[in-house]
């Protein structure tokens, strides 16, 4: 139920429903704050459903100098992968090397930083393969031979964003989706935050402190709250397309081009290849944000390059494009702006209430960022206790070793056995251990109400709008699972006329 200003005065305000935002409202309201998470659509609606999926120190990083970012992106990974095993797991990545572009040596020296200046524990080192007898080479085109295999990490990204949420809620965050921040009025130690809800409402809540982690609207949210807003984002759209599988193995592979770009091809799904992504100035909307047809056919050339098999336009099932609000350092080429991040904290003098902006990022380091955000805000949130907490909490449904996957996928095959394989694997990799609530004592796909195909039941659903604020069809099979890519058109009306009929 929506509490007004009047009811309520929450100790941290944050808007932004996507990775940022959810991490910093999971760590404050670990630490004793009641928090206030305003999201002005679905949660991860924007750019931390549009990733490529990956959790990686950011190899490329190394050649523009960012060692920094690179370190702290490559400790984060086991920590990540530690807490959330069910939705992030280890890749190993296939890096050809390609006469005419970067060397050799080039690639040996960056890849040995890759594996040493990160704190690897778990992840296997990088080793030379020869892709003449590799697994990994057979679809290739002829010609490739020298190549590097070396480990990077795999997340649900859109999940990732979720759970952080669920898990902040649990700890008392009131978490408000498709909640529109209209105005920001500070007074008396206090923010006043004007809002309009999706059926037309219009409350107000009051908070101590106030975060701003709106992502590509983050210059937008300054200028509400009275900042200095002469600060320059540069945002650069990322494209990926997702094409019927390429390759019948586990292993990813990383591409040179040869303007100096790469590009990633990954199996996504058991039966698809993600590709991408694109380094792409944006200047339109923010709104429905899409690939270009210029960019669809760049991936489908890039990876022509390497494939055996072609891929064109119209072998495209789905694509997706995300606008990365990444910092303006003034470089000429999108692909090397900086992926740092820099948190900006205005106090607005003695007894103001503070806000914090939150500038860049990555997905990889957005635990990190939070910790960082939360610790800036201590001082002027006493009740918060307790330092950094989330490297080691498991995040809802990941309480469990990150050797445990199989067991737990053996567990439930074994305990619902009417579930195909397919499901089994994707409920497991979704939920983790959380699954066994929602399946309950099922004895049958019919005790899990509704069937709407490919294993997705009424069940199931009912967990997503409960637990999980989905709200719509595009919420369901696209955020919270990626079941848009099978299911018919048929079954999702179907799954629309059902939604609709709840009320």
């Amino acid at each position: 139920m929506m509490q007004d200003s009047q009811a309520v005065i929450h100790d941290l305000a944050v808007i932004g429903g996507g990775v940022n935002g959810c991490g910093i409202a999971r760590d404050a309201a670990g630490r004793g704050a009641q928090v206030l998470l305003l999201e002005r659509g679905d949660l991860a609606q924007g750019t931390s459903s549009a990733s490529t999926k990956l959790i990686h120190g950011g190899l490329r990083y190394l050649e523009h100098g960012e060692f920094a970012l690179v370190r702290e992106a490559l400790a984060e990974r086991e920590r990540l992968w530690r807490i959330a095993p069910h939705i992030i797991h280890p890749m190993r990545f296939v890096l050809p090397w390609t006469k005419g572009l970067r060397p050799r040596w080039m690639l040996r020296l960056g890849l040995f930083l890759y594996d040493h200046i990160g704190g690897r524990r778990a992840l296997p080192a990088t080793e030379t393969i020869d892709l003449r007898r590799h697994v990994a080479g057979a679809a290739l085109r002829p010609g490739f031979g020298t190549a590097y295999c070396y480990s990077d990490g795999w997340v649900d990204d859109a999940r990732l964003v979720v759970l952080n949420a669920r898990d902040a809620a649990d700890r008392g965050a009131q978490v408000m989706t498709r909640t529109a921040v209209t105005g920001l009025t500070r007074a008396d130690g206090l923010w006043t935050i004007a809002t309009r809800t999706a059926d037309g409402a219009t409350p107000h809540f009051r908070a101590r402190a106030l975060v701003n982690a709106a992502g590509p609207s983050v210059l937008a949210v300054m200028g509400l709250a009275q900042g200095q807003v002469e600060r320059r984002m540069r945002l650069v759209r990322g494209s990926h397309i997702v094409v019927p599988r390429l390759f019948d193995h586990g292993f990813a592979y990383f591409f040179q081009l040869p303007d100096g770009r790469i590009i990633f091809a990954i199996p996504y799904d058991h039966d698809f290849t993600l590709i991408g992504t694109t380094d792409q100035d944006h200047d339109g909307p923010l709104d429905q944000v899409r690939p270009s047809a210029e960019e669809v056919a760049y991936l489908c050339a890039a990876t022509n390059r390497y494939f055996a098999r072609p891929i064109t336009p119209a072998d495209v099932i789905w694509s997706y494009a995300g606008v990365r609000p990444l910092i303006d350092d003034g470089t000429a080429r999108p692909e090397a702006a900086t992926r740092g991040y820099r948190l900006e904290l205005e106090q607005g003098g003695a007894g103001a209430a503070p806000v914090l902006h939150v500038l860049g990022g990555k997905i990889t380091t957005y635990r990190h960022l939070a910790a960082e955000a939360v610790d800036l805000l201590r001082p002027h949130l006493p009740m918060m206790h307790g330092r950094d907490w989330t490297a080691d909490a498991p995040l809802p449904g990941g309480d469990f070793a990150t050797t445990a996957l199989t067991a737990l996928l053996e567990r439930l095959a074994r305990d619902y056995p009417f579930l195909d394989p397919l499901t089994v694997d994707r409920i497991g990799r979704a939920y983790g251990t959380c699954a066994l609530e929602w399946l309950g004592d099922a004895r049958s796909t019919s005790d899990l109400g509704v069937h709407f195909g490919v294993g997705f039941t009424e069940a199931e659903a009912i967990w997503l709008i409960d637990r999980e604020w989905a709200r719509s069809v595009e919420d369901i099979i696209w955020r919270r699972t990626k079941l848009g890519l099978r299911l018919g058109p048929a079954q999702v009306a179907a799954l629309d006329a059902w939604l609709k009929g709840r009320g």
